[in-house]
């Protein structure tokens, strides 16, 4: 089992800056795969970013050139840097990770607001 626990949500002025952290335990050495997913309201979850054990990075093209993802492999975190913020990434982010053996784990979410 993998828990995962996010933190860094918040309300932020368009065109300002998050940082979200998600820090995972348990059964670490199953896991292959770790990143973040969003839903906003009335909506369906969309992929947003995900990074492997071995640095390799995919995302979204809605958020290419502004956000970033990062892991800090000892730590067991995992972060999304997120610039330029538009009022349409309000959204809830999830923080989610695969196993080598493609179970899928979640975290609960944080809320991000992007509005004036």
């Amino acid at each position: 089992q993998v828990q995962l626990v996010e933190s860094g949500g918040g309300l932020v002025q368009p065109g300002g800056s998050l940082r979200l952290s998600c820090v995972a335990s348990g059964n670490m050495f199953s896991i292959r795969t770790l990143g973040w997913y969003r839903q906003a309201p009335g909506k369906g979850r969309e992929l947003v970013a995900t990074i492997t054990n071995g640095g390799s990075t995919n995302s979204a093209d809605s958020v290419k050139g502004r956000f970033t993802i990062s892991r800090d492999n000892a730590m067991n975190t995992v972060f999304l840097q997120m610039n330029s913020l538009k009022p349409e990434d309000t959204a809830v982010y999830y923080c989610y990770a695969r196993s080598y053996g493609l179970l899928d784990y979640w975290g609960k979410g944080t809320l991000v607001t992007v509005s004036s």
